[in-house]
């Protein structure tokens, strides 16, 4: 009993990262039509960005209360500076100028992006890794029959959760959102409605960098931050992608929950099959239903 709890709140805390980061990578592509290979670049950067962020503000001497509320907010700011400043630099300097052209050439581009900024961030932080366990430690642990877990990981599923449906209240419940719905089905119909279909790019590209940013930061006091945290990220966020649907909010999130619980399973289970679980459960996926779980041939959707 003691081993199916561990299995679940393991395959939940590692679904629900993985979530927030795979949701950005779906949303763009269900907007912008781009299978984004920098997406994990993007992690990377709000994960160096938050340890350089609560390094700062650990300094400061306030009550325990504050402290906590303190350090979340600067996860998310981190998040938040790493979007504003890279998505207009990537978006209106570099993309816009391939919007239309072949979907080749438009992952070639999103690859070269990885490399260049695997190399901006060596340049930055260099090659030594960062440790940043303070947020991590002020959660406490949670003793649940005779295991005792850390807190800050339902923390990080609360978060999920939260972001989960603030994205699809925002698509789906807001005027902003409905424009971006317009744009997903037809561009030439938005546009001849007037809506500033660039300016949507621009905004679901950003938002999609904050998700993945905020998928980083929020990994950040649970990991050794260090060159090469995004090659791992980007591969198994395509695994989510494809599993739950490319275009998919709901296929995110049962695609994530598949590979969190799928890993989890594996690691208490058969240690030896922990590398390839995850890709076993994709090609069983793919074998009965080759468009993902959620996604339709016939149009793409979210």
């Amino acid at each position: 009993m003691n081993n199916a709890i561990t299995i679940l709140i393991d395959g939940l805390t590692y679904a629900s990262w993985l979530f927030i980061v795979s949701l950005g990578l779906t949303l763009v592509f269900g907007v912008l039509k781009i299978l984004n290979i920098a997406h994990g670049s993007f992690y990377a950067l709000g994960a160096y960005a938050a340890a350089s962020f609560v390094g700062w503000v650990s300094v400061l001497k306030v009550s325990p209360p504050l402290t906590v509320l303190l350090m979340l907010v600067t996860l998310f700011v981190a998040a938040l500076a790493v979007a504003a400043l890279v998505a207009p630099l990537t978006e209106r300097g570099l993309l816009r100028f391939f919007y239309g052209r072949d979907e080749v050439l438009l992952v070639l581009v999103t690859y070269a992006m990885f490399l260049i900024l695997e190399d901006v961030t060596k340049l930055i932080w260099g090659a030594n890794p960062y440790y940043v366990s303070e947020p991590y430690a002020m959660f406490g642990n949670i003793e649940i029959g005779t295991q005792i877990y850390v807190g800050y990981d339902f923390m990080l599923v609360g978060l999920a959760v939260l972001i989960g449906l603030a994205v699809w209240w925002g698509l789906n419940r807001t005027r902003l959102g409905k424009l971006v719905l317009v744009v997903i089905h037809s561009e030439e119909v938005a546009s001849s409605m007037g809506i500033n279909v660039s300016r949507i790019y621009m905004l679901t590209f950003t938002v999609g960098i904050f998700l993945a940013a905020v998928g980083g930061a929020f990994t950040a006091p649970m990991i050794s931050v260090q060159p090469g945290v995004s090659v791992g990220v980007i591969i198994v966020s395509f695994a989510v992608v494809i599993i739950g649907g490319l275009g998919s909010i709901e296929g995110a999130a049962i695609g994530a929950l598949i590979v969190g619980l799928a890993r989890a399973f594996a690691v208490h289970v058969v240690p030896s099959a922990e590398l390839f679980s995850i890709y076993i459960v994709m090609a069983v996926v793919l074998v009965f239903r080759p468009e993902g779980l959620f996604q339709r041939i016939q149009a793409r959707k979210i």
